[in-house]
């Protein structure tokens, strides 16, 4: 059966599912590539929370979603934006989210790397209370034998005056961790209270900053992660990172570019569209392992427009994207999120997401997914 698909000013498109789902099966992790899917959390539906109270999360769920990353091969980047960390996700819940997966990733041998910020603190706190409560995070972090990733800090953000503080507080931080970590950059699109990370407005400047940083501890630096969707200007950097230091492209637009790489390198990969894309995306990055970076493409070149269709402005509301096609897919039996945020996008943006996805043969189940979405469109009066 069709299906009438509302566009945006009211047009109703009459499409006709795809009855072919693409099937790729578990394997190892690429070796060619680092690669991490940024994985979203599953809210408990029956949980009565308001939007602005404490967190209610399905753990089985949840647990079971990341065994299904680390079953084809990808690294599980926990407790990250895409988990709807300070949208929803508040520290005390992201603090079990971080134990429960970490011990689950022993459980069954996936590499996982957890965010570690500042979000349990209220508004103006002060530098050196930013600096504890990244190093109560870290704490929790490395306590549970995860990689740490320091997320970028509103309550920084807000407080730091120059680069120098910047400097100040990460190279306390990097000068105790127990293991090189992964610095993570996310730009305003991502969170506008990040504008002006690492101590400047101006893209140029906040770049020798962050890398005055890196160069000054680079020996606990891992790798970074950059998500200012700028293809450019992440190569740019990628090209003076040390020796050893490794690029993690977060650029959910052109992230095929960028980890196919040039002469002079590539990125690897942390990625919040991994979320949807994992079995293919893996697929791909084992195409590159074979040395087959044209295979590489044809399989990755075509998700580009799903991507960027979820993560269109504004782009913090990507995870209502992620979720929808996760329960689509039959990874949960529910399309509800921490925080409400399922009412995030409108349900033009969302009926376009299952037409891109269901192209792209994303759902094992096509028959499941039209029904789910039938439903869907039927709770907003949308009959066919």
């Amino acid at each position: 059966m069709s299906l009438l698909l509302p566009r945006a000013g009211g047009a109703l498109v009459r499409y006709e599912p795809r009855r072919d789902p693409v099937v790729v099966a578990p394997g190892g992790p690429p070796v060619s590539r680092t690669v991490f899917s940024a994985a979203h959390v599953v809210a408990d539906p029956y949980a009565d929370t308001a939007p602005d109270g404490p967190a209610a999360v399905d753990w089985e769920t949840t647990l079971t979603f990341r065994r299904h990353l680390w079953a084809h091969g990808l690294g599980v980047a926990e407790a990250m934006d895409t988990a709807q960390r300070g949208m929803g996700l508040d520290w005390p819940v992201a603090a079990e989210l971080i134990r429960r997966s970490a011990a689950e990733a022993r459980a069954v041998g996936g590499r996982i790397a957890c965010g570690a910020g500042t979000d349990q603190l209220a508004p103006g706190a002060s530098l050196p209370e930013v600096t504890a409560a990244y190093e109560e995070q870290l704490a929790v972090v490395e306590g549970t034998g995860a990689q740490a990733v320091l997320m970028a800090s509103r309550a920084l953000a807000a407080v730091a005056r120059d680069p120098e503080d910047y400097l100040a507080v990460y190279g306390r931080l990097l000068e105790q961790t127990a293991r090189p970590v992964i610095l993570h950059w996310l730009g305003p699109m991502f969170d506008p209270a990040l504008a002006g990370y690492w101590g400047s407005p101006d893209l140029d400047a906040a770049t020798e900053a962050f890398l005055g940083i890196i160069a000054a501890h680079a020996e606990k630096v891992d790798g970074v992660k950059v998500s200012l969707l700028d293809a450019r200007r992440e190569v740019a950097l990628r090209r003076r990172l040390p020796d050893g230091v490794k690029c993690y492209t977060g650029d959910d637009f052109h992230y095929p570019e960028l980890i196919e790489g040039d002469e002079q390198g590539f990125s690897h990969a942390l990625l919040g569209i991994f979320d949807p894309l994992g079995p293919v995306a893996a697929d791909a990055v084992r195409a590159l392992d074979a040395g087959d970076p044209a295979g590489f493409r044809k399989r990755l070149d075509p998700t580009v427009e799903l991507a960027r269709h979820l993560f269109a402005a504004p782009t913090r509301f990507y995870k209502t994207g992620v979720v929808l096609l996760a329960w689509l897919a039959g990874h949960q039996d529910h399309f509800t999120m921490v925080g409400g945020l399922q009412s995030a996008r409108s349900l033009p943006h969302l009926a376009r997401a299952y037409e891109l996805a269901d192209g792209l043969g994303l759902f094992p189940d096509p028959d499941a997914a039209e029904f789910r979405m039938r439903t869907l469109l039927t709770v907003y009066g949308v009959t066919s």
